[in-house]
């Protein structure tokens, strides 16, 4: 009894000790898309980061843009947005580490092996940054499970995984790398909840800052 006693609270001191070096942050993202046809559609979202769960928040964005359906597995789009960082420490605590606006034209390709679906995605970033302007481009490789009883045409559940490097055209050269574990629901098919886990690390060159977060996303999907 004792050695288990004694090994239960060596296990607890442990666990302690590594949750108080663990600090999940928050990331909540509203997307609203809207189909005017099969080829063309508009999408608004704002996006709302913290440090520590529900705390010490330090960055939001909203973006939004243009997409044009090439054909069935190509995607365009050109969006633009406000991206504002704030220092560390609390809540909004000025001053501001970035204060930036961004326009980044970005493509998709996507493609089904079986049931599951992969999607690239390449996109270049001109920052107009309060540190001056400044290029990066990002790459993004990812694949889903779609699974759950179908009904119409789309299944409710949805399992992915993605991983994201950024790079620039100056030293360091790369920047950031961004990791997504997600677990989607779709309770119809104008709306998606999604629960994810994301590991993000990087160079803080002025930027936001590399964690790990808790992602939780409300995406609307509405057509002509």
């Amino acid at each position: 009894m004792r050695q288990l006693l004694l090994a239960s609270i060596i296990l607890w001191s442990n666990q302690t000790s590594i949750a108080q070096k663990f600090d999940l942050g928050s990331w909540n993202i509203l997307n609203v898309k809207y189909n005017y046809n099969d080829k063309w559609s508009f999408f608004g979202e704002g996006q709302i980061r913290s440090l520590k769960f529900y705390n010490h928040y330090h960055y939001y964005e909203y973006k939004g843009g243009i997409n044009y359906k090439i054909q069935k597995n190509v995607l365009m789009t050109l969006g633009a947005g406000s991206y504002q960082t704030y220092k560390e420490g609390g809540n909004f605590i000025l001053p501001k580490y970035n204060d930036e606006f961004r326009i980044w034209p970005q493509i998709i390709l996507f493609q089904s092996i079986g049931k599951l679906k992969i999607e690239q995605r390449y996109r270049s970033e001109l920052r107009f940054t309060s540190n001056g302007f400044r290029n990066r481009f990002r790459y993004r490789i990812g694949v889903s499970y779609p699974f759950g009883k179908e009904k119409n045409e789309y299944k409710p559940f949805q399992i992915s995984a993605s991983n994201e490097i950024f790079f620039t055209d100056k030293e360091p050269y790369f920047v950031r790398n961004r990791m997504l574990l997600a677990f989607n629901y779709k309770p119809s098919k104008e709306s998606t909840i999604l629960i994810g886990y994301i590991h993000q690390f990087d160079y803080k060159i002025n930027d936001e800052t590399g964690r790990d977060f808790l992602q939780i996303g409300y995406f609307i999907e509405l057509s002509k």
